[in-house]
């Protein structure tokens, strides 16, 4: 295998449709052979973040105990698709096999590519290859599942399947036996179906759950089960594509351009940027209420503390001071807020010397002129809180008593608190969160909560001071704005507040945000084709 870079004046490549549509003829792919096309160093990043927030949504909905491919599962995988801007995706899944339309094959393409991507990254270690598995066999099923009869015969004879579906005479032989184990469906509706006949080793999940009919050897599954057969051809070849590309790994970690971001992405933020804030400014004189009503646990905790103390350290003034910057506390309130707080227990003048220039680094007017990010729940739930701190997760950091008795004091009842503690104590600290938000608000749904600043935006909606924003839209291609970090390009947004600028300025921010541990991005192409996976 030879892993080679390309010097060449940079460019657009720019594929026929024709051509894209001979290469990603079917929705449902196998990934049998690593893509053969150059990509630009800033579409491969694109396209591996998008891949991670796709299959996030997938995880997300799977912590929560669904049946996959259930009613509720697809109502919360929809909707999470929606909201992260994914509906390309949601077509993918829900529209069958082989669409001609340009946006559709221009998705199976983004899907191909970045599967390969992420197999790069998620090779080097079990617990990686573990999750990423799981995830990619629930989008597949997902996919496979959306296929009428005759896209799935299309697909089993595209992809080397040699089974064929029974004809009416060899049902008629078997019927007895094909209505007695298909459940859930009339007579009249098994007659319809498709029945194939394979060897009962090649779909025990259903044998073991006594979803097939057994004779003489072999199984006949009817359209509906057969993702359990071509599921699992699936899932070796993508097991035997990441032990390939783990073979690769110290090659592809010698380009420093692909390396940091394959080594970042399973921890990377792939939500809304907060840096810069869109709505009214928040008056430091309503954060006390604001912390009772808009607040998730994380920060009104360190808001009190900082009331009762009149101190915070270091770790907890970035943590708090960053998420109030995101709401759209000014600077000139931001400073007033720290200085009267702190100088109740030191004068000014100490204020000045040891605390004021941290708060003007994190608005980007003093050092670096970095305008720093608000922390995501990812980062606060990995910071490790020690004696006297109040930073960190609460879901994560106090141990059971004292957080229900923390809850209690905020009012939720012994149910409730009952509730928030079923995902708290198996790990799913955000769903717990998610459940806290639902339970204050009397919300009938349940929001995906993974950034303390989306949780108080959710809020501020869900009680009428701010407007919903538009979503769904698919995710434009931004250009990189590497000259400034955490933060996109809002050079055009000198004009009217647009809701559809703002978007594109916000997917803009959301990659930037992604590749704060990234290098800056090169004007060479990577070649595909050099790498084997």
């Amino acid at each position: 295998m030879e892993f080679g870079l390309k010097k060449r004046a940079r460019h657009e490549v720019k594929v026929e449709v024709a051509s894209l549509e001979t290469k990603y003829p079917h929705n449902v792919m196998m990934y049998h052979y690593p893509p053969t096309e150059d990509v630009h160093i800033d579409e491969f990043e694109e396209l591996a973040l998008e891949r991670l927030r796709l299959l996030r949504v997938l995880d997300r909905a799977s912590t929560r105990n669904l049946r996959v491919l259930s009613d509720e599962w697809k109502e919360i995988v929809s909707a999470d698709l929606t909201r992260e801007g994914l509906r390309s995706y949601l077509r993918l899944c829900s529209n069958g096999g082989s669409g001609k339309h340009e946006a559709d094959i221009q998705t199976r393409r983004r899907d191909y590519l970045s599967h390969f991507i992420l197999r790069l990254a998620y090779c080097r270690s079990e617990d990686l290859a573990r999750w990423f598995v799981a995830r990619e066999m629930e989008l597949f099923r997902y996919k496979f599942a959306a296929l009428s009869s005759a896209e799935v015969k299309q697909f089993l004879e595209s992809n080397g399947f040699e089974i064929h579906p029974l004809t009416e005479a060899q049902k008629d032989e078997v019927k007895d036996g094909l209505y007695e184990s298909t459940a859930g469906q009339s007579v009249a509706k098994i007659e319809l179906l498709d029945f194939y006949k394979v060897p009962f080793t090649q779909v025990l999940d259903l044998v073991r759950g006594r979803r097939c009919y057994l004779k003489a050897g072999y199984a006949y599954v009817n359209t509906h089960d057969l993702v359990s057969l071509v599921g699992t051809k699936q899932q070796d070849e993508i097991e035997q594509g990441l032990q390939a590309a783990k073979t690769m790994v110290d090659e592809v970690e010698a380009d420093d351009r692909i390396s940091r971001t394959l080594k970042a992405l399973h921890n990377s933020y792939t939500g809304r940027d907060y840096t810069v804030c869109r709505d009214a400014a928040v008056p430091i004189e309503s954060l006390d209420q604001l912390s009772k009503t808009s607040m998730p646990l994380c920060m009104r905790i360190c808001h009190e503390h900082i009331r009762a103390n009149h101190h915070i350290k270091h770790t907890g003034r970035m943590q708090y001071g960053l998420f109030l910057k995101g709401i759209g506390v000014t600077l000139e309130d931001s400073l007033r807020f720290w200085r009267e707080e702190f100088t109740k227990k030191m004068d000014s003048d100490k204020f000045t010397r040891s605390y004021e220039y941290n708060i003007y680094h994190n608005y980007g007017k003093k050092g670096s002129m970095v305008n720093y990010t608000p922390y995501s729940c990812a980062k606060i739930i990995k910071d490790v809180a020690g004696p006297g701190d109040c930073h960190g997760c609460p879901y994560k950091n106090m141990d059971q008593g004292s957080l229900k008795s923390k809850l209690s004091s905020y009012g939720l009842s012994a149910s409730a608190i009952e509730e928030v503690m079923f995902f708290v104590s198996r790990g799913h600290y955000q769903i717990g969160c998610g459940k806290y938000f639902q339970l204050t608000h009397n919300s009938s749904v349940e929001p995906s909560i993974n950034h303390p600043n989306n949780y108080f935006e959710e809020s501020q909606m869900a009680m009428g001071n701010r407007q919903k924003r538009a979503n769904g839209s698919a995710p434009p291609k931004a250009r990189i704005r590497p000259d400034i970090k955490g933060h996109g390009d809002r050079s055009m947004l000198m004009g009217d507040d647009d809701d559809e600028l703002w978007r594109i300025a916000e997917t803009q921010e959301r990659i930037m945000q992604s590749q704060k541990d990234i290098s800056e991005a090169f004007n060479d192409d990577l070649d595909l084709t050099q790498i084997d996976y």
